[in-house]
């Protein structure tokens, strides 16, 4: 079992950044897929951004390319959401989720472990 615990999320204006983490244990995360995902109120659940356990290979969704990057730390059990230049429509809980296996980065319905989420609300 791996349990997962995001924080860093908040309020912050438009333009502005804000970092997540997604701490680990239970096991050590550098043998899972990592992933973040959020969803925004009356919205199905979405991926932002996955890495892979070998080679720290990441993928991003078209929304966030050039303005997020994810992050691990496996002496840390800890994997990152750099967030950028956050927009309005980024406002959501933002998840983060630890995988087995290969391929399917971008499914929700791949992952194993989920952590509770953390509010991102960027305000205008």
């Amino acid at each position: 079992q791996v349990q997962l615990v995001e924080s860093g999320g908040g309020l912050v204006q438009a333009g502005g950044s804000l970092r997540l983490s997604c701490a680990a244990s239970g096991r050590t995360i550098s043998v899972y897929d990592m992933g973040w995902f959020r969803q925004a109120p009356g919205k199905e659940r979405e991926f932002v951004a996955a890495i892979r356990w070998s080679g720290g290979i990441t993928y991003y969704a078209d929304s966030v390319k050039g303005r997020f990057t994810m992050s691990r730390d496996n002496a840390k059990n800890t994997v990152y959401l750099q967030m950028n230049s956050l927009k309005r429509e980024d406002t959501a809980v933002y998840y983060c989720a630890a995988k087995s296996g290969s391929y399917y980065y971008t499914a929700p319905e791949k992952y194993d472990y989920w952590g509770q989420g953390t509010q991102v609300t960027v305000s205008s």
